[in-house]
C-alpha cells in the first residue's frame, strides 16, 4: 500500500463522478487512492483520451517529520498534506518530493506534493464549482 509511495505518485479521491475514465487505483489512506499508472504523463495521455482535463495546480503544500524514511511516516505526512488541501475541494494530489535530510545530526524528511483536479471540462472549475460536486460526492 503505502510502499508504492514515492515522487510522482498520483493520490486521487475515490469519488465517483458519472462518465469520468476507468483508473486502476488501490485504496491509501481514508478517501484517497493511488492511481496505477506508468507516470502523470501517461495518466495525463489516458483522462485526455477519454475527453476529460488533469488539471497541475502550481500551489505547492508541504509538509516534513523528524527520523529516517519510512513509509507509514510518508503516509502520515501526506495525510496531514491531503487535510490542508481539502478546504481547496481538488480531487488529487502529485507527490513532488520526498528528501531525507540531516540538520544538526537529525535527521528529518520533506514531503511535498502539488493539488491536481479530474474534471470533464477544459476550464479549471470555480472554487464553488469544486465545493459543489465534492459535497455531491460525499452524499453518494
Amino acid at each position: 500500500m503505502s510502499e508504492n509511495i514515492k515522487v510522482g505518485t498520483i493520490l486521487i479521491k475515490t469519488e465517483t463522478r458519472p462518465g469520468m475514465p476507468p483508473l486502476e487505483t488501490e485504496p491509501c489512506f481514508g478517501e484517497w487512492s493511488i492511481v496505477k499508472a506508468a507516470d502523470a504523463f501517461a495518466l495525463d495521455r489516458q483522462i485526455h483520451a477519454a475527453g476529460w482535463s488533469f488539471f497541475f495546480i502550481a500551489a505547492k503544500a508541504r509538509t516534513m517529520f523528524l527520523g529516517v524514511l519510512a513509509p507509514g511516516k510518508i503516509q502520515n505526512a501526506l495525510k496531514r498534506i491531503a487535510a490542508r488541501m481539502k478546504s481547496q475541494h481538488f480531487n488529487s494530489l502529485e507527490v513532488t518530493e520526498i528528501s531525507a535530510r540531516r540538520f544538526l545530526g537529525v535527521p528529518y524528511v520533506t514531503v511535498s506534493a502539488h493539488p491536481r483536479h479530474l474534471q470533464q471540462n477544459c476550464n479549471l472549475e470555480t472554487f464553488e464549482a469544486r465545493q459543489i460536486s465534492d459535497n455531491a460526492a460525499a452524499l453518494v
